[in-house]
């Protein structure tokens, strides 16, 4: 099939998708949020890539606030401004 064509439940990019963490400061046996029984709704505790990025930067001692890249003249930041360090993900 082609992409964006197929039905309901079915879509390449869905709202959802899982992680898998492991070593480096990552908690063990952790899940954090929670999908609907199909995988495509966060029902629970949903965690933005911004903060998935936040997280994986801290664990690597980057301050993530710090962290800047230059585009078209402007510095963004990976984790722009709403990114946030997942507490719960970290041993």
């Amino acid at each position: 099939g082609t992409l964006g064509k197929d039905n309901f439940g079915r879509d390449h990019h869905g709202r959802c998708f899982s992680l898998w963490v492991a070593g480096g400061g990552a908690k063990g046996g952790t899940v954090v949020g929670r999908t609907d029984d199909y995988g495509y709704n966060v029902v629970k505790d949903g965690v933005h890539v911004h903060d998935f990025h936040a997280t994986l930067l801290h664990l690597l001692g980057i301050d993530h606030e710090r962290l800047t890249f230059k585009y078209q003249g402007r510095y963004f930041r990976l984790t722009d401004v709403h990114g946030h360090v997942v507490k719960g993900a970290l041993a």
